[in-house]
């Protein structure tokens, strides 16, 4: 199969490098897009080395798939001359999550939605790793209503992000300054930060409405009553999030976890006792989501449920999310055959 990566050179793009020769994706042959500035440039990758291409619509044409790790305006100005020239294109940013042609998938979740479209998006991080846990809980026990707080790694602002964290880190340690900021709105370096993209008129930011939108997409729950506040931790590339869910059926902490130890994508990691529970030192380059601290919910009884989970952002938050709406692709396997 001819295989294309868009944003080769960020962090998300390298990762994506990374993860098709891990999970012997079929590639025949691979070619990486990034800027002119990058251009001609050569890196080792799992299927040899490539040389980084300029991008152009017509560099494009002759792939098979492409895999974009762009922005939004960029995927929406170039995907569909894409898809058009008939690439099969699954594109990470949040131009087209809640087109209601445009399929948005978490494998685990909603496979069955990609169907025949040649377009296909990865939703945002943080829903990825929220519904991989969600849905088997909604399977087992129902959704009435879900709260989450978010704490988000600096790979989320991407390889800058990451960059930025490190050299501000360094500067208070080393030289005794005080951090700057310049990706981060506030510095992040020994900060937190409560505010993750622009705010709404209804007061939540718009990271916190994708989770909101995109969730409700993806489970198919249309009207499922979701709040989530967004906050920017000083860690590299894992996001954590606390969640509190309203059952339909009645939940205990002991089914919780059997239903969850059963799910693809989770590795339940819940061991107070012995100082066990989701952390995202031990999270990073795993595939799996972990998840613990799983406990009855006092506020709604026994039909409500609190736990943590841990996701690499880069892997299940992007990467690996969309490798594995390629390997669900109708046709292509017979197409790389």
């Amino acid at each position: 199969m001819r295989v294309g990566i868009v944003g080769a050179t960020g962090a998300v793009g390298r990762e994506l490098v990374d993860v098709l020769g891990r999970r012997a994706f079929p590639v025949t042959s691979l070619r990486l897009f990034a800027s002119a500035r990058s251009a001609g440039t050569k890196t080792k990758t799992p299927f040899g080395e490539v040389e980084i291409e300029e991008f152009s619509d017509a560099a494009v044409r002759d792939l098979d798939l492409a895999l974009l790790a762009v922005s939004g305006d960029f995927a929406k100005a170039h995907a569909p001359k894409m898809v058009e020239a008939g690439v099969t294109v699954v594109d990470n940013s949040s131009a087209f999550r809640l087109h209601d042609n445009v399929p948005l998938v978490v494998p685990e979740v909603n496979a069955s939605a990609i169907g025949p479209a040649r377009l296909i998006a990865n939703p945002n991080c943080t829903t990825a790793i929220l519904v991989v846990a969600l849905e088997p809980l909604r399977q087992a026990f129902g959704l009435k209503r879900v709260i989450v707080s978010t704490y988000q790694a600096a790979s989320g602002a991407g390889a800058e992000g990451m960059a930025e964290l490190e050299r501000e880190t360094r500067r208070v340690l080393v030289d005794g300054a005080k951090p700057q900021a310049e990706v981060f709105r506030w510095p992040l370096a020994f900060n937190v930060i409560p505010q993750i993209d622009v705010f709404q008129p209804n007061g939540y930011t718009k990271e916190e409405m994708k989770v909101v939108w995109e969730s409700r997409k993806i489970m198919g729950m249309p009207d499922l009553p979701i709040s989530c506040t967004a906050v920017r931790i000083p860690t590299m590339r894992v996001h954590a999030e606390a969640v509190t869910i309203e059952t339909e059926r009645p939940v205990t902490p002991e089914t919780a976890r059997e239903v969850l130890r059963r799910a693809a994508g989770v590795k339940v990691v819940d061991d107070p006792e012995h100082g066990l529970y989701p952390m995202p030192i031990n999270a990073t380059g795993q595939d799996d989501i972990e998840a613990g601290r799983i406990r009855a919910n006092p506020v709604f009884g026994d039909h409500g449920l609190d736990f943590f989970l841990c996701g690499d952002q880069l892997l299940k938050g992007a990467a690996l999310n969309a490798v594995q709406i390629a390997e669900r692709l109708p046709g292509l396997a017979r197409k790389a055959a």
